[in-house]
């Protein structure tokens, strides 16, 4: 009897980009008063059209990530777990559920780095325990722009930010931060313990990803993020035409490893090959966009 073996297969993309100076401005979503917000709080906010992203000066700060990092967690199940662990991955979300957070950290130690290594979060850094982990709004709002791209809005980690309950396990109330933007479809929330000290939120829309982290209770996190936004979606410079070029062809080189990646899963026994390098794909493109950016940073200067 004859076997078809199915190998993993690297998928790969090679993009030639001219870089010019020229940098025009252009109407995109954007938070209106960035540079009022207090230094307490982290503002990262992305326009998916066009990839361009803005936040305060700090949004690359390794923050405490609360469950936010929930997030990552649940991304490492849906490629690696069982039907039952992501059943509990996408409860753990919408409820924000620590106890099922603990058992799945536990059976996935390595999920927090493993998911920072495969988007690229350099903010991201896991502990022994999960709710030590630390983030970034950089971070959190990159990923939920790549699970956007790679998934769609249909995707199930996506799903249960979508289908929050108002209420979470532990009975803190999921009503604040980002999720009071216009246009927010879900929203993971995040709190300290003692639900005063610190909290943050991640967001995403159809065409944007927004993530707020502060040191102060919810309605300070709502305030400051309402008043970043306060001049409603202002004008955003836009990219350069060299920048611009970058997020065009990035967005075609995923576009096409999404394309061959669903062709190969139509093979039976091939659906975890064709993830694994597609993940690692998409992990590739974004490396080189990021380094076609620097460089394209360089030339402008």
């Amino acid at each position: 009897m004859l076997r078809r073996i199915i190998k993993p297969v690297i998928l790969t993309a090679a993009v030639v980009i001219t870089v010019t100076i020229e940098t025009p401005a252009m109407a995109a979503p954007a938070p209106a008063n960035f540079g009022t917000t207090a230094p307490r709080t982290s503002i990262t906010f992305t326009h998916t059209p066009t990839g361009n992203t803005v936040g305060t000066p700090n949004e690359h700060e390794s923050r405490p990530g609360l469950s936010i990092v929930k997030l990552y967690i649940a991304d490492y199940v849906y490629d690696h777990g069982t039907d039952a662990d992501k059943a509990d991955a996408f409860r753990m979300l919408q409820v924000s559920d620590d106890g099922i957070a603990s058992a799945l950290y536990e059976r996935y130690p390595d999920s927090i780095d493993s998911t920072s290594r495969k988007y690229g979060l350099h903010d991201t850094h896991a502990a022994p325990h999960w709710g030590y982990s630390t983030t970034s709004t950089y971070d959190s709002t990159r990923y939920l722009e790549a699970r956007k791209r790679d998934h769609g809005v249909a995707d199930p980690i996506l799903t249960a930010l979508a289908t929050a309950a108002p209420v979470a396990a532990d009975g803190y109330r999921q009503d604040y931060g980002t999720s009071h933007l216009p246009g927010v479809i879900g929203t993971k929330w995040g709190w300290s313990d003692d639900r005063s000290t610190i909290h943050a939120t991640a967001s995403y829309g159809t065409d944007f990803s927004v993530s707020a982290h502060t040191y102060g209770p919810a309605a300070q996190l709502t305030g400051d993020v309402l008043g970043a936004f306060a001049g409603g979606y202002g004008t955003l410079p836009g990219p350069s035409p060299a920048n611009q070029a970058i997020t065009d062809a990035a967005h075609g080189a995923h576009a096409t490893v999404n394309g061959i990646a669903g062709a190969i899963s139509t093979v039976p026994g091939s659906s975890d090959a064709a993830a694994h390098s597609a993940a690692q794909a998409h992990q590739a493109i974004e490396s080189a966009t990021d380094q076609a950016r620097r460089m394209a940073e360089r030339f402008a200067g």
